[in-house]
């Protein structure tokens, strides 16, 4: 059995992008969680910080998570993601020790 790729993600926005960039993503949320070996998919804004976006996300296998990545909306984002960010993303590998709340 495959284990599971699962890590939280900040991306900070450039503050007069920031609107966008949430409206850009808001709309990839519910596709995303209907992607084959999606089990948590959570788009997350900074109440204090509002260009600071956080992405907690679990898919089933780290090939799950390359399928997701090399759909052409996400292709796209990753070559365009300067318009929008003032840095690379932060990226911080986890390990899920409770069961997803999706299964719930």
């Amino acid at each position: 059995m495959a284990q599971q790729h699962a890590f939280i993600l900040k991306a900070k926005a450039h503050p007069e992008r920031a609107d966008d960039f949430e409206r850009l993503f808001r709309a990839y949320v519910e596709p995303s969680r209907r992607e084959p070996g999606c089990i948590e998919y959570h788009m997350l804004r900074d109440l204090e910080d509002p260009s600071l976006f956080i992405f907690f996300e679990v898919w089933a296998s780290e090939h799950d998570f390359n399928a997701h990545m090399a759909l052409p909306h996400m292709r796209t984002f990753v070559e365009q993601r300067a318009e929008y960010l003032e840095g690379e993303f932060d990226v911080q590998r986890i390990e899920m020790l409770s069961p997803s709340s999706a299964s719930r």
